[in-house]
């Protein structure tokens, strides 16, 4: 008889949702069903199974799992993030209709809108949705609120039920990019977000394995995403499906090491000379510190660093010896990577001055190593990043 989980904690949840009853000598892990299409019914009954629906027994059994977590109705796996965040919209959009987006938004998904949307007929006004005037952005042909909490790279966090009130009142569907957060950290589904989504590559996958995306939320909107996804085709292998399920067993968990390192990672950081200023939800120093202690379960291993300009940065990732320069985040290991190469690349120094990422920023994914190992080599990496006479004077300190 399969378990209930209608109450259980998010360990359980992550562990055993959308299991099948156990059978006699049966596998306990789900097996990897490497099939692309599955034998029909000859009356025609029941669905169609097939590889790019995306509903074979790896895709199910994970995305059962994720919309468990989520506390949804119903959850959508994808082959990439962006291919999650592009069906989401691309199934509440058409030719004429109006986007406001938070302007603390992933590169990706900035170039999305602004960029590929744009071609198809589709406007976007990108807000500030922490200042009092956001609303003003409105028009009688917007259709979808885009929000991310916490936001890439500077971590700011969104207080997203009175957002979400006001699209509701407005007939407006509410997105919410929650990769930083997990499902362990927060669920914008309970503040009345429309869909969530994540990308998967991230810490539901967990391991630096994996590229993925999910969507969650109603089975009506999920239903109207999976209509898309169909015709679009971003497809998760089979493998991939699996990778990710078994990421997500050990996610509650991972998520314990990852808010206790970067807590403790913040903490060392704010003050620290040669550190111009630390983004991290967790200090009082954060302006939606007060927000996130009461929105955030936790709050997560993403922290970011402004070192003074570029070439500090620069001489700080070249001294680094167990954190490795990478892009990407949420793994077990920890990593570093510089927006103004990455994820914000897009944009013009100019543009990402404006919106708080300037040359010297450094995005710090800590990992679940030992935190004394990791301050050890951020530590050292400091104070090969500063000019020669500072590190001596920081040497006598």
């Amino acid at each position: 008889m399969a378990m209930d989980h209608a109450g259980t904690g998010p360990s359980t949840r992550a562990v055993h949702a959308g299991e099948p009853p156990a059978e006699l000598h049966g596998p306990v892990v789900n097996p990897i069903v490497l099939s692309s299409t599955f034998h029909g019914d000859p009356d025609g009954e029941g669905p169609v199974l097939y590889a790019r629906y995306q509903n074979g027994p790896n895709h199910l059994r994970v995305a059962e799992r994720l919309a468990a977590l989520e506390g949804a109705e119903d959850a959508l796996v994808f082959g990439s993030g962006m291919a999650a965040m592009a069906c989401a919209l691309l199934s509440l959009l058409r030719a004429g209709d109006h986007v406001v987006a938070t302007d603390a938004i992933y590169g990706g998904t900035r170039a999305l809108l602004s960029s590929e949307l744009s071609r198809l007929g589709i406007e976007t006004t990108f807000v500030d949705l922490f200042s009092d005037g956001w609303t003003e952005a409105f028009r009688p042909n917007t259709r979808v609120l885009v929000g991310e909490s916490p936001s890439n790279p500077l971590l700011r966090v969104l207080d997203l039920r009175p957002l979400c009130d006001e699209a509701r009142a407005r007939g407006v569907a509410v997105i919410v990019d929650s990769t930083f957060a997990s499902p362990i950290n927060a669920r914008p589904l309970e503040h009345g977000a429309d869909l969530v989504m994540h990308s998967g590559t991230k810490y539901l996958g967990g391991h630096t394995d994996v590229t993925a995306g999910v969507i969650a939320g109603s089975a009506a909107r999920v239903d109207e995403v999976r209509a898309r996804a169909r015709v679009w085709g971003p497809l998760l292998d089979a493998h991939a499906a699996w990778l990710l399920e078994r990421g997500v067993k050990t996610l509650a968990l991972r998520m314990e090491r990852h808010n206790a390192n970067g807590m403790a990672v913040a903490r060392w950081a704010e003050g620290r000379p040669g550190i111009a200023r630390v983004h991290y939800p967790g200090l009082e120093s954060h302006p939606d510190h007060a927000t996130a202690r009461r929105v955030l379960d936790g709050f997560g291993g993403m922290i970011g660093i402004e070192l003074p300009d570029g070439e500090a940065a620069t001489r700080f990732v070249r001294a680094l010896r167990m954190v490795k320069l990478a892009p990407s985040l949420g793994g077990v290991e920890s990593l570093v990577s510089e927006p103004r190469f990455t994820s914000h690349a897009a944009m013009t120094p100019e543009q990402r001055a404006a919106n708080g990422i300037r040359d010297g920023f450094l995005r710090v994914s800590l990992g679940i190593e030992d935190a004394a190992d990791i301050i050890a080599d951020l530590e050292q990496a400091l104070a090969a990043s500063m000019p020669h006479e500072r590190r001596t004077d920081a040497a006598a300190d």
